[in-house]
C-alpha cells in the first residue's frame, strides 16, 4: 500500500523548484498560482535565496506549490478531463493511493490530494496562514531546534523543565523544541541525556505552540467560508495520527493545527496499521522519507527531488500501489 507525504517549513532550498519548469504545463500552473496566493511563486522558487525563502510568508505558499505541482507530475491529468476534480487531481491517482498526510503545512498540500481542498482554495489558505504566522512570530524572538536522540519521554521532560515546547514529534529519535530564543540557547548549553546533537532549524518562529495562538483566531476566521469537501482516500492527521473522514473537521484541524503539536510518529504508526509498503514525498522531498527509513522499516521510501525521479515514483507506484477501496481500514 502506498502513501503520498508532503513536507513542512524548512525542505525548501534556494532554486529547488527550477528543474520543474521544464515539465509542460508546471510553469502555467505556478503563474496561476502567484495570481491567486499574491506571491510570486516562480522567482521564489528559482531565484531568490535561502534568506528570502526563510520567511514564513514565503517559504509555506512555495512549499505547498512545489507539493502540488510535483504531485500534478507524478499523476497528470488523464485525457477525460477528471483532473479537474476537486483538488485537482486525476481519479486515477485517488485510486493508486492509499493515504496522504503532510509534515505541519504540508498538511493543506495533502488535503488538496485527498480532495478535502481545491488547489485555488490550499493556495489561499496557505498564504494567509503565512503572513498570520509571521505576523505572530514577529512579537517575540522565537525559533525551534531540532533534538536528535535520547528518550522521546526523557527529552519532553527536559524540554518542559526549560519552559519550551516539543512541537514537533516526528519518531525515529527526533524531537524539535520550540520557545524562546533564550530557551532554545538554555536548551543548547543543557542538552537531555542520551542526545547526540541540538540543531537549530531555519523557521522563523515558535511554531506549533501557544505564541501561534493569534495565528489561530485570524484563520478561523478565514475557514468559515472556505469551500471543502469530504477526503476522497484516508487523510492522517497530525493531531493524532488518526484518519479523518470529515473534510469540515479536517479544515478545522488545519487551522488548529498552527499552534498544536506535530504528532508524526503516531501518523507513521497509522501508516504502518494501515499496511504501508511504501512512501513517497512529494517535493521537494527528502525530510520525511529519512525520518521513515529509521521508524519504518522494510518499508521502501522514495523523495521526489527533481523530475529526474519520477520515472523511480513511478515505477514504485505500479509495485506497491493499492486500490482505496481494499486498503484496510482505520
Amino acid at each position: 500500500m502506498l502513501v503520498l507525504v508532503a513536507p513542512g517549513q524548512g525542505a525548501q532550498k534556494p532554486g529547488f523548484l527550477t528543474p520543474w519548469l521544464d515539465l509542460p504545463g508546471v510553469t502555467e500552473r505556478l503563474t496561476w498560482w502567484s495570481a491567486v496566493s499574491g506571491l510570486d511563486l516562480i522567482h521564489y522558487g528559482t531565484k531568490a535565496d535561502e534568506e528570502e525563502i526563510r520567511d514564513t510568508a514565503v517559504a509555506q505558499p512555495l512549499l505547498v506549490a512545489a507539493a502540488l505541482a510535483s504531485a500534478r507530475a507524478l499523476f497528470p491529468e488523464d485525457a477525460a478531463g477528471a483532473g479537474n476534480s476537486a483538488g485537482g487531481f486525476s481519479e486515477s491517482a485517488r485510486a493508486v493511493l492509499g493515504a496522504t498526510a503532510g509534515h505541519s503545512v504540508g498538511e493543506i498540500a495533502a488535503a488538496a490530494v485527498a480532495g478535502v481542498l481545491t488547489e485555488e482554495t490550499a493556495m489561499v489558505l496557505v498564504r494567509h496562514r503565512g503572513l498570520a504566522m509571521a505576523e505572530a512570530a514577529a512579537r517575540a524572538e522565537t525559533g525551534m531546534s531540532a533534538v536528535l536522540g535520547g528518550e522521546q519521554d526523557d527529552v519532553v521532560a527536559h524540554l518542559t523543565k526549560l519552559g519550551l515546547t516539543p512541537a514537533n514529534v516526528n519518531g525515529a529519535g527526533q524531537i524539535v523544541a520550540a520557545g524562546t530564543a533564550e530557551q532554545l540557547a538554555a536548551l543548547a548549553a543543557d542538552k537531555p541525556e542520551g542526545v547526540r546533537r541540538v540543531v537549530p532549524l531555519a523557521v522563523a518562529g515558535a511554531f506549533h505552540t501557544d505564541h501561534m495562538a493569534p495565528a489561530v483566531s485570524a484563520l478561523d476566521t478565514l475557514i468559515a467560508g472556505a469551500p471543502v469537501a469530504d477526503p476522497r482516500l484516508p487523510y492522517v492527521s497530525n493531531r493524532d495520527g488518526q484518519v479523518v473522514t470529515s473534510g469540515a473537521e479536517i479544515a478545522q484541524r488545519l487551522v488548529a493545527q498552527v499552534s498544536n503539536p506535530v504528532r508524526w510518529d503516531l501518523c507513521m504508526e497509522t501508516f504502518q496499521r494501515l499496511g504501508a509498503t511504501a512512501i513517497i514525498e512529494v517535493a521537494p522531498g527528502g525530510t520525511l522519507v529519512g525520518i521513515a527509513k529509521r521508524a519504518l522499516p522494510g518499508v521502501k521510501t522514495l523523495a521526489l527531488k527533481t523530475p529526474d525521479d519520477l520515472e523511480a515514483a513511478r515505477a514504485l507506484i505500479a509495485e506497491h500501489a493499492v486500490p482505496v477501496a481494499d486498503t484496510p481500514a482505520e
